[in-house]
């Protein structure tokens, strides 16, 4: 069954929505000017022969780690545009059930994994330096390696290694096309080091292998010329003031380094499902990593997914927000069904109004779906757009979001002006 016949039987709503009580609306996309540079360099993509490609970064949580939307997105825009590579990935393998589309992760003994938040977080008193992605990936052994294999479609002809530098660190040796570069990560004080490869030709695999005294990496990325780059960088139970915890220094370095053309933000379901959700502290959050995302990328365009639709039947939920208008998440939690969260009404309009605030689009993901409670169909739909648990999404329905972000995106384009 096609796409477009999954979103009708399940009673999906897909024309645009009324306007948006913020004036610079299309349906559910708001703040499309924004995005304006963004649309010129799809436009421009390959117009200078060996151009960098045009590079999305998505940062967010399972439905970003899991990639079943990103991956529908990326593989829709690359059959448009052409493959820029895969982009920035995590360092290694660092969770349980990580696995990346479009290409293969090896990791030999002889590494740990730290990150911003659960079990695999330092201790409060420890001061540790994170990236974009949220991860930390150390090894003290020579000769641990870590080695990245390519689907042909994915294949990449630069590779760029993010780092710790430090007095006490030690190096690492990249084999690349063939070839093979050592890099001291020593240096008479802390920072970060993004290390540019050049393959010299277009390559599938690349491995890296540990020298001397202790090597952290934050995160690490292939391109190659032209074509659409789509980066999906989540965390699985991540909230955004997780992603907080980053450092300033770090990201900037990685920015600089990884050159995004649209840094898309999603966050807000992991919040929708605690006992009380406080909106002006979280709007204040959503803000400053706006700002502060925007700042650190030298003004890089930003799209804010509002948080989508979602289900729960604890009770104890019921009341973790005041509910919007309409919701039907009373009702629903009194008969004993799956309900919405109150507080992801609270979410989005908190999303909503930061985005305005800070000069980016915002997207109404819960909206677009259909509005509050209409999780239950994508559930219900055959096949399912939504798993069981009423939050994550089945490879069909990531590529239904997918679609549905991406005809928004097409019109508001065309609608500036950019085919």
């Amino acid at each position: 069954m096609i796409l477009a016949a999954l979103v009708a039987a399940a009673g999906l709503w897909t024309a645009p929505a009324a306007a948006s009580v913020l004036d610079d609306c299309r349906g559910p996309l708001c703040g499309a000017r924004a995005l304006t540079p963004y649309f010129d360099a799809l436009q421009a993509r390959g117009a200078l022969d060996g151009a960098p490609p045009v590079h999305i970064l998505q940062i967010g949580d399972s439905h970003s780690a899991g990639d079943s939307i990103t991956g529908a997105w990326r593989d829709a825009l690359q059959a448009r545009y052409g493959s820029g590579g895969r982009g920035v990935l995590p360092p290694g393998d660092p969770y349980w059930g990580f696995i990346p589309h479009g290409v293969h992760i090896d990791q030999t003994a002889g590494w740990r994994v730290e990150a911003t938040f659960g079990k695999a977080a330092p201790p409060a008193d420890q001061p540790v330096v994170f990236g974009l992605s949220g991860f930390r990936l150390t090894s003290d052994q020579p000769g641990a390696t870590i080695g990245l294999t390519a689907t042909p479609q994915e294949a990449f002809d630069r590779l760029i290694v993010c780092a710790i530098t430090g007095p006490d660190a030690g190096g690492y040796v990249l084999t690349l096309g063939g070839a093979a570069q050592t890099v001291s990560l020593a240096a008479p004080a802390p920072g970060v080091d993004c290390h540019s490869f050049s393959a010299g030709a277009l390559t599938t695999t690349a491995v890296l292998s540990t020298q001397g005294g202790p090597v952290t990496l934050l995160s690490w990325a292939s391109f190659r010329p032209g074509g659409v780059v789509v980066s999906n960088l989540g965390v699985v139970g991540a909230q955004l003031r997780h992603f907080a915890r980053a450092d300033n220094a770090a990201m900037a370095a990685e920015l600089r380094a990884y050159a995004p053309d649209l840094i898309v933000l999603e966050f807000g379901t992991n919040e929708a499902f605690g006992t009380h959700f406080d909106p002006a502290a979280y709007e204040a959050t959503v803000r400053e990593e706006i700002a502060r995302l925007k700042r650190l990328s030298g003004g890089a365009p930003m799209l804010i997914f509002g948080a989508p639709d979602a289900g729960t039947d604890r009770r104890e939920l019921s009341h973790n927000a005041e509910p919007a208008p309409g919701d039907p998440t009373a009702a629903e939690a009194a008969s004993g069904g799956w309900f919405p969260p109150p507080a992801l009404s609270a979410i989005r309009a908190a999303q909503r109004r930061a985005a305005a605030a800070e000069g980016a689009a915002f997207w109404d993901w819960g909206d677009r779906m259909g509005g509050p409670g209409v999780a239950q169909s994508w559930v219900a739909a055959m096949p399912p757009l939504m798993r069981h648990d009423h939050v994550h999404y089945t490879t069909d329905g990531g590529a239904v979001v997918a679609r549905l972000l991406q005809e928004d995106l097409d019109q508001a384009a065309a609608a500036s002006g950019t085919p």
